[in-house]
């Protein structure tokens, strides 16, 4: 996929046109929106999938995709031994459960959406089997309940999947029951605009975004809080810079989630820093191979979805495993900057990173898992006190998208990774800024990304196909791979309160 992607011109199109009606609509009934604390963990959510097997489909507007337990969350600690089998037998349920939606998505009432969960799960039934022995042999524990993970369910629509069975798109002229003004230009009516989630390069068959997934940022009330820094906080900051991915490094690999499998994340990955990551980078690659990074001492991977355009203009990738294949449509965006600092502890000193330290920040599948690791935020600059987990911001002109990543910041003191890369790591307290007890404070990556887009509902973050393309969720992935020397000048520099680069 290497090459740079062309950026898009500032001009009114048919999409930028509908972006005023939907626009306009999200003014006057936006709300649902879930403002985001940048600095901790969020709140799970409430909201539970609907179960197939009933057949009751209520008096809601149908279902949206299809939910599956995360069986990879369930497994906090497995042997060495195993992992590298339970990696690959987790990939797998991935890729069935692709598969899966790819008939779900094509299912034209009911019944045929609920045909496809029978066969998926017992696919599903013997590689969850498997992962389980597979722990078992290596002298571990499988978890509780391991085996009743197997069946997945339909989720409830939220709102106007366009194209989706069981639900109805808005009359022409209507969005949501607000009147649509016409396109600039035009003559009033529709205006030949279209909504997210039709053709024309857009996403496909219901499959994300929706109207309802935007919202005008001047809408949102201020909402970041932090802890405030005691005396012996560590207040330095070091900032590493390593381009915007200039030379264009795409694969739809997670090295970190499925080492040794290709297309392991079904969507395509921005890469700045290491230039040697894909699914079969080792730690020996990675601390050999080049980096875009300005010091050469920082040979880390940083990597996150990349942003489409959907302007009816396909990548290279429209044919491709992470691309169109996995129903991940349009033209890729190239951040317009990338701003990648380390910051310290509002409480005390940190310490420094272990080398191959792995950090996932966010969920990918946070939609049918719930914003439990939802921690990535949008906004637009000029509003960046205004932050949004579930919604992605309408910003006014002048203004840019920007996407941000607040990495935990809390280290078990042993490990570069877990079984779920999730528990080796922790956020600080929300409200006291201190770890958990048995974690030390670490330098936090603080990743910003910035986008010139055009305003309004015409963009999506690559996701998983099942994941329909929601803001909730957004993720951002961190290898460690500073040499000591740096690490150290890092450290330094955050607790003796100075600015360095």
């Amino acid at each position: 996929m290497g090459r740079t992607p062309r950026r898009t011109q500032r001009k009114r199109s048919k999409l930028a046109g509908r972006a005023i009606a939907a626009s306009a609509a999200l003014i006057l009934g936006g709300g649902g929106m879930v403002a985001v604390n940048v600095y901790a963990n969020a709140e799970e959510s409430t909201d539970p999938p609907v179960s197939a097997q009933s057949g009751e489909q209520g008096s809601g507007p149908g279902f949206s995709t299809i939910s599956c337990p995360d069986v990879g969350n369930q497994l906090p600690e497995v042997p060495d031994g195993a992992r590298e089998d339970v990696d690959r037998r987790l990939a797998d349920l991935d890729s069935q459960i692709t598969a899966a939606y790819e008939n779900f998505a094509d299912a034209q009432d009911a019944e045929q959406a609920q045909a496809v969960l029978g066969p998926l799960e017992e696919e599903r039934r013997p590689v969850i089997q498997e992962i389980g022995s597979a722990i078992d042999q290596a002298g571990g524990q499988p978890p509780d309940g391991l085996d009743s993970m197997a069946a997945c369910t339909m989720r409830a629509g939220d709102g106007a999947e366009d194209g989706a069975w069981g639900q109805q798109p808005p009359e022409e002229g209507q969005d949501g029951g607000a009147e649509q003004p016409p396109e600039e230009g035009g003559d009033g009516g529709d205006g030949g605009q279209q909504q997210p989630g039709d053709g024309d390069g857009g996403q496909q068959n219901g499959n994300g975004p929706v109207a309802d997934d935007f919202v005008d940022i001047n809408s949102i009330e201020p909402n970041v809080n932090r802890p405030d820094k005691q005396e012996g906080a560590s207040r330095g900051t070091f900032a590493t810079k390593c381009g915007t991915n200039e030379n264009g490094k795409f694969n739809p690999d997670n090295v970190i989630v499925a080492p040794g499998v290709s297309n392991g994340a079904h969507h395509m990955h921005d890469y700045v820093g290491n230039q040697a990551n894909d699914a079969f980078a080792s730690d020996d690659d990675l601390a050999n191979g080049d980096t875009s990074c300005r010091n050469q001492g920082d040979k880390s991977t940083y990597y996150w979805p990349v942003l489409r355009l959907q302007n009816g203009q396909n990548e290279a990738d429209a044919d491709a495993d992470g691309g169109g294949k996995d129903q991940n449509v349009g033209e890729i965006q190239t951040p317009t900057s990338v701003t990648l600092k380390f910051v310290g502890s509002p409480v005390g000193d940190v310490v420094e990173m272990p080398r191959f330290l792995r950090i996932i920040t966010g969920d990918a599948k946070a939609l049918t898992n719930g914003d439990a690791n939802a921690n990535a935020s949008w906004s637009c600059t000029g509003f960046e006190d205004r932050q949004l987990k579930d919604k992605y911001p309408i910003c006014p002109d002048g203004s840019k998208v920007v996407r941000t990543f607040n990495f935990q910041s809390c280290w078990d003191g042993q490990n570069t990774d877990s079984a779920n890369h999730r528990t080796h790591v922790a956020f600080a307290d929300q409200e006291s800024g201190a770890c958990p007890q048995g974690f030390q404070a670490i330098p936090q990556l603080v990743q910003r990304i910035v986008y010139d887009v055009p305003p309004g509902p015409g963009f999506a973050v690559d996701s998983f196909p099942e994941q329909l393309h929601k803001p909730v969720t957004d993720h951002g992935d961190f290898i460690n791979v500073f040499d000591e020397q740096l690490m150290q000048r890092v450290t330094d520099c955050i607790n003796e309160g100075q600015r360095c680069t």
